[in-house]
């Protein structure tokens, strides 16, 4: 098909290689022509202001100066993702040793994950570059996210997910009466499908294969947000869950520009990288000192982590070095401890990526990889709804009683 040319995409100019730097105009690409590295956005920002963010949507779309997407993005139908709560974790900091902590709980998005903020952005430039069908292949979360995004944008969704995803998030798709197709295989199997598949059908959008540069971005507003929500400053460190890495790298990114625009103080930061020890190439090659990282098959109970050959894996390896931190793996029986302790202690329900993270944040304070007295933030990027099985066998009721007086006496309760 004949893509529109990408005329109205805000401050995005182009798309640079990674790699080499060649630059190629706006478009459907994701891979350089010159060496086939993985291509990302480029952007004339001009004047960006404090007061122009805050005078925004209590969205994202706040951050639309810094994104590729239409300057009237808000005012076509949209799930409007964004500005969820930074949470101050005193009781868990305590719990864990540390002086200031906070949780960037994303799970109070559209669909409960921070996946809706990418989604957001890739169908605003999908539509932009003449798309007709929003597709993705997914670990959960992604389909939730796109499956919602095309049903209120009045478009066709088509996602691909694993067929041994958690039952939750296969009802939390189908739900919205897009195409959706369960894949015998783990992720990587899915998304090379994915890949075959949007070579033929050439008005799909594959969120995160052939728009993946826009896709990509809306990934800053997590560190956007986290900035403002701070007083405008950026954390002495921060812990993010790893899948693809992109979430992590981009994160990065948005403090980098914040800081070259003038909106934060220029100072140092600390990023740190949480994988599950059953799918875990970046921890591996991190703690093996190695510049690049050896795929692997899954093996956890984080699904929305299962990504044995993340895209963005070597780019994680170098943001954390170049910031002084780590990347850090745990067991599943460490991912179900993290998510109680979340629970326990800040109300904060999180997935099995959120039981990951605090289970790396705890992790990094004893081994002294985290410095306990500087203030830190940690991504919850789901909402426990969502993997229900992963602490069923773990949770249940204090007591069953006989609905008397002497019953309650009886169990001891009081």
């Amino acid at each position: 098909m004949a893509f529109s040319p990408a005329t109205n995409l805000g401050p995005a100019t182009g798309l640079s290689c990674r790699e080499c730097g060649h630059v190629r105009e706006l478009g459907p690409f994701y891979a350089c022509e010159e060496c086939f590295g993985p291509l990302e956005i480029s952007y004339d920002f001009g004047t960006v202001t404090r007061a122009d963010i805050e005078a925004g949507p209590r969205n994202i779309w706040r951050y639309r100066g810094l994104l590729p997407v239409p300057e009237n993005v808000a005012e076509t139908p949209n799930t409007e993702p964004g500005l969820t709560r930074l949470v101050r974790a005193d009781q868990l900091a305590e719990e864990l040793g540390l002086q200031r902590l906070w949780v960037k709980d994303d799970s109070g998005n559209p669909t409960h994950s921070f996946k809706d903020r990418v989604v957001a952005v890739a169908l605003a430039a999908a539509r932009e570059l003449g798309f007709k069908v929003l597709a993705c292949p997914s670990t959960g979360n992604l389909a939730n996210a796109v499956a919602a995004a095309a049903a209120r944008a009045g478009i066709r969704s088509a996602v691909f997910v694993p067929s041994n995803l958690e039952s939750q998030k296969i009802i939390t798709t189908a739900v919205y009466g897009g195409t959706f197709v369960t894949v015998d295989g783990n992720y990587d199997d899915v998304n090379r499908l994915a890949s075959e598949i949007a070579g033929e059908q050439e008005d799909w959008a594959f969120v995160n294969v052939n728009v993946r540069p826009y896709y990509a971005e809306g990934s800053k507003t997590l560190g956007y947000e986290i900035a403002e929500q701070l007083g405008w400053r950026l954390p002495d460190q921060i812990v993010v869950p790893v899948a693809s890495g992109s979430q992590l790298t981009k994160i990065d990114k948005a403090f980098q520009e914040l800081i070259k625009l003038g909106l934060v103080e220029d100072r140092p930061y600390r990023v740190f990288g949480a994988q599950a020890a059953g799918c875990d190439p970046v921890a591996t090659a991190f703690k093996n000192g190695w510049d690049v990282f050896k795929p692997v098959k899954p093996d956890t109970i984080a699904k929305s982590l299962a990504i044995g050959n993340p895209a963005d894996g070597t780019y994680v390896l170098d943001v954390v070095r170049r910031t002084g931190g780590a990347v850090e793996d745990v067991t599943d029986e460490q991912v179900v401890e993290g998510i109680r302790l979340l629970a326990r202690t800040e109300g904060i329900f999180g997935e099995t990526a959120g039981g990951v993270t605090v289970g790396v944040l705890r992790k990094l304070v004893e081994n002294g990889r985290l410095d306990p007295a500087a203030e830190t933030v940690i991504i919850n990027s789901g909402d426990g709804l969502k993997t229900l099985d992963a602490v069923a066998p773990v949770v249940a009721p204090t007591a069953n009683i006989a609905p008397s007086l002497e019953a309650f006496r009886a169990a001891g309760i009081a």
